[in-house]
């Protein structure tokens, strides 16, 4: 049900409405009448009603609602939605929910998403994870993973980082922060006492930190492949915060992507010369058709299995045997449903679910281990998150026998993963001991397997 309730009334600010979502109220606002949704995941921090004061700002969100219904919202713990500890910040799966819930609050049911800056990461995971309600994929000035590995030399050294850290929670909410963004306007003095309160009401500095830090942890590379709707990725050549071949790596590895290089210095997508990107935007929106046939989504798959099943069936006898069996299988399919998975299939005394989010499937996996230990039944489970074709009631694809032979390589009482599942829940709480490299009966490569600690 959605609470009507409007913060504050000015002919030129939308009515800002709230949703639920986990406990929380998410602020958003809905502009236009277009036949596209367009719904803007903003950078790290936002707020929805003070971005309306800056003219540019205002220019941009009319031209998007000029062709679209736009969809804005304030990102858990920032802006007008309801705050949260430093140290509780939302993950990418929990922001994925609080979108869809703002969604379906709107009667939004296909809609094509608008990633900006740190908002590109969940908006790919989002449609990756989606592909029935994506429509397009725009992602601009944003990248898979910050930090620079041996396989790509352009992200952020740790030193690096720490120093955007301190600089961050030294500048917050003061005018001269709007250089790093907006270098063309840092001697604007209204901008920049603009961007200084606009950054006071976004967030606080610890909280702000902490939500570039959780950005830059994560990495989403690996979702990339997955991607099935029309992308595109616009960067400007020289940003001074993000590098363009961050862009240059999206468009590289999302199937069919299309890249245009902008030309200009600042990060803010709404500054600067910016008629160039919003053409393109709206050509791309309004001349693209999409296929309402998606067979490929990217998933988590789950396996569990019963740690000796043959021995247990010949000690208990067949119908002790079927009824110990009947009794975790009603257990195992309720924690599966309790965590918004699906069940796939059961094979024997094991089960394959598959869940659109991997902290969910991960706990999932651990209330497993807990409900059959009740039944004093041991399990090993291997989880997996990867592209999946989806056939009837059945799935298939690498990515499911990659989950199988993790679930085969996992300990009694063990649930094990691949390191993808870890890059893709930092903040969640969950905890990981790495296992190093393993060789997966079957399946090319070395993969790093981790264990899920209690």
């Amino acid at each position: 049900m959605v609470d009507r309730w409007v913060v504050r009334e000015a002919s030129m600010i939308p009515e800002t409405r709230y949703m639920e979502s986990g406990g929380y109220h998410i602020a958003y606002q809905v502009v236009g009448e277009g036949d596209v949704d367009l719904m803007v995941i903003p950078g790290f921090a936002g707020h929805l009603e003070t971005a309306w004061e800056q003219p540019r700002y205002e220019r941009w969100f009319r031209r998007m609602a000029s062709f679209c219904r736009l969809i804005l919202i304030d990102k858990r713990g920032t802006g007008l939605s309801d705050r949260v500890q430093n140290d509780n910040l939302p993950t990418l799966e929990e922001r994925v929910q609080d979108v869809k819930a703002v969604l379906d609050a709107v009667g939004s049911e296909r809609t094509a998403f608008y990633g900006i800056s740190e908002g590109g990461a969940m908006s790919a995971l989002f449609a990756a994870s989606n592909p029935d309600r994506t429509t397009a994929l725009i992602l601009s000035g944003s990248w898979a993973r910050a930090f620079r590995g041996p396989d790509y030399p352009w992200g952020f050294e740790s030193s690096q980082f720490q120093q955007l850290l301190d600089n961050l929670q030294s500048s917050w909410g003061k005018s001269s922060s709007a250089a790093l963004g907006a270098p063309s306007l840092a001697h604007d003095a209204d901008f920049s006492n603009w961007w200084a309160r606009f950054q006071r009401q976004s967030a606080s500095p610890g909280a702000a930190a902490g939500i570039v830090r959780m950005a830059f942890e994560g990495d989403v590379r690996h979702v990339l492949p997955a991607i099935s709707c029309p992308t595109l990725v616009l960067h400007r050549t020289h940003d001074p915060f993000v590098d363009i071949h961050h862009g240059r790596y999206l468009a590289e590895n999302i199937p069919g992507a299309r890249m245009v290089e902008l030309e200009g210095v600042d990060h803010l997508h709404y500054v600067g010369d910016t008629e160039v990107a919003d053409n393109e935007v709206e050509l791309f929106l309004t001349g693209t058709k999409v296929s309402a046939v998606v067979n490929r989504v990217l998933a988590t798959v789950l396996f569990t299995d019963i740690v000796g099943s043959t021995k247990l069936a010949t000690e208990l006898g067949d119908q002790r045997w079927q009824e110990l069996l009947e009794e975790h299988n009603t257990v195992v399919r309720r924690e599966i449903e309790r965590h918004d998975g699906i069940t796939v299939s059961t094979t024997g005394d094991g089960f394959l679910a598959r869940f659109d989010g991997p902290a969910r499937a991960v706990r999932c996996a651990q209330a497993v281990h807990g409900a059959v230990s009740g039944l004093g039944l041991q399990l090993r489970a291997g989880l997996h998150v990867g592209e999946v074709q989806i056939s009837h009631d059945d799935i298939l694809g690498i990515a499911v026998h990659i989950g199988a032979r993790v679930m085969a390589s996992a300990a009694t009482g063990e649930t094990r993963v691949t390191s993808t599942i870890r890059d893709l829940v930092v903040g969640s709480g969950l905890n990981f001991r790495d296992l190093g490299q393993h060789e997966l009966k079957g399946v090319p490569g070395s993969w790093t397997l981790m264990s899920v600690e209690p």
